[in-house]
């Protein structure tokens, strides 16, 4: 098959689209003809040598895939699925290739409302939401379900989609993204370029929920924008990875700071996140009230451009590379 390899540490020309040897499913996993995948910051981390894959993961970038069942591995025969099932998957890697060997905890059925190339863009952003801001940040912690979230909870996102059905806060650098954000159900925008957005968000009563991607330039302003008892799930280091951080405001207003990752994440803990995702998420995305947003769908052997597009924050949604 071919696979988009990363030569050495660099740019994004040291991506290759070269042929290397199939995949084969092993126990409990199967084997998916990929249709698309899609680019996540993640692969860049990945291509300039900062994050590289988990001990046994593809060496190709790629967190998650859409495609076709074809094979099952020792073990599967009873797990549902069957050669020729439409499916979309989490990844640990390698979904920038023709083919890809997954756990069959981390396969989810394509979505009857979304396309086949489109269901590429909804596993690792349905995962992250469903494992931070259910399984992390709802009340009561790490189990807590959906059902026991309050409706008065806000959330800050930096910049991430916002959910249905809570208030929503998002930070984005351009006017075109901030209505993107209000389009999907934002209720506060705040273009971090010009705003303060602690001081905003305070004065629209400070957020329960805080998911960042940024980390330690963030990091001050998210424990001020935070009401008591909040919480700082931090999830991305574009920011940087260092900071001071305030105890005395932590005690005062009993704020917690988690940081977690989806991709590291053992087997049996990603299977318990697709569980939830599937069970929770799917119905919404079935009825069109969460639905997958793709900025571009391009070849998968131009991936190179996808980097650079990807880079330069000029995308509003997924970017999406097709076979």
């Amino acid at each position: 098959m071919y696979a988009m390899r990363i030569t050495e540490p660099g740019g994004p020309k040291v991506l290759s689209w070269s042929e290397v040897p199939d995949p084969v499913a092993g126990p409990g996993e199967v084997l998916v003809d990929v249709a698309a995948s899609a680019v996540n910051r993640a692969d860049v981390a990945q291509r300039k040598g900062v994050y590289p894959p988990p001990p046994g993961a593809s060496e190709y970038p790629g967190l998650e895939c859409s495609g076709t069942v074809a094979a099952l591995g020792p073990g599967t025969e009873d797990s549902g699925w069957s050669v020729g099932d439409t499916v979309c998957a989490l990844l640990s890697g390698g979904g920038y290739a023709e083919r890809v060997a997954v756990p069959v905890g981390q396969v989810l059925p394509v979505p009857k409302a979304v396309g086949l190339v489109e269901a590429a863009a909804l596993p690792e952003v349905a995962g992250t939401v469903w494992s931070n801001l259910v399984m992390v940040g709802a009340p009561g912690g790490g189990d807590a379900p959906r059902a026991r979230w309050r409706q008065r909870d806000r959330h800050l996102r930096h910049p991430v989609r916002p959910r249905p059905g809570r208030r929503v806060a998002v930070t984005a650098g351009s006017e075109e993204k901030l209505r993107a954000c209000r389009a999907l159900g934002a209720e506060v925008t705040v273009d971090y370029r010009t705003e303060d957005f602690a001081e905003r968000v305070r004065a629209e009563g400070g957020a329960d929920v805080i998911l960042d991607i940024m980390g330690g330039s963030y990091l001050d302003a998210n424990l001020r924008s935070l009401r008591t008892d909040g919480r700082l799930i931090v999830i991305g280091l574009m920011g940087g990875r260092g900071a001071e951080l305030d105890l005395g405001r932590m005690l005062a207003k009993r704020l917690s700071v988690h940081g977690t990752t989806l991709r590291s994440r053992p087997a049996e803990a990603k299977s318990a996140i697709v569980t939830g995702v599937r069970d929770e998420v799917w119905p919404l995305v079935e009825k069109g009230a969460v639905r997958p947003v793709i900025d571009r769908a391009m070849p998968m052997r131009n991936a190179a451009e996808a980097h650079r597009v990807m880079e330069s924050s000029a995308h509003t949604g997924k970017i999406l590379l097709t076979l």
